[in-house]
């Protein structure tokens, strides 16, 4: 995953709301950079809410800001496994973007979107501080997005959204693969 997404607007909102239940109020973006503010839903005390973090994190050690975890081990990592058992998240978009290079001059730019123009809930961990933050977790990519990149985001099913957010790292775990059947259309953007 490249590190760019979509947030779309008000009926957007009224999905994720509806679909994951709690009042979702993320602002309209359809360019969203690491650094930024990101809306996410996280479980606090029984029930979700819309809780916004800044998009990466830079550990003392790191040269440069981190946005992506690999799922496959994210949990084995020190600097992620205390947020992986502990702060979960859900970050909701209407799409991500890859550029893809196809021999012009510049890359193409592809939006990843749902097919029924439905929210994706991308899987995230989120850490504590003056400001919170949060990185997303990537997974192999799908026969439908591997031509355009190896890497997509970790993409939880909304029956799962609640499970993702507040069970057990080792039920969560199966939750980190991907799969082919995802409804993802892909559009150049021009």
């Amino acid at each position: 995953m490249c590190g760019r997404f979509r947030v779309s607007g008000a009926m957007f909102n009224q999905m994720v709301s509806d679909e994951i239940g709690c009042d979702f109020k993320a602002e309209e973006n359809p360019d969203l950079r690491p650094s930024q503010n990101v809306s996410t839903i996280i479980y606090v005390q029984g029930s979700v809410e819309q809780q916004d973090a800044q998009w990466g994190i830079k550990p003392d050690w790191a040269k440069k800001q981190i946005i992506n975890a690999q799922a496959e081990t994210v949990n084995e990592k020190k600097t992620f496994h205390h947020a992986m058992q502990n702060h979960r998240c859900l970050i909701p978009c209407s799409g991500w973007f890859e550029w893809h290079d196809e021999g012009a001059p510049r890359k193409q730019k592809y939006l990843f979107s749902h097919r029924d123009e439905k929210p994706f809930y991308m899987a995230g961990i989120w850490f504590p501080g003056d400001v919170l933050q949060l990185v997303i977790l990537t997974t192999a990519a799908n026969n439908i997005c591997r031509p355009y990149h190896d890497r997509i985001p970790v993409l939880i099913p909304t029956k799962a959204a609640w499970k993702w957010l507040e069970e057990s790292i080792t039920t969560v775990t199966p939750l980190l693969t991907v799969s082919n059947k995802l409804p993802i259309t892909v559009t150049a953007v021009h």
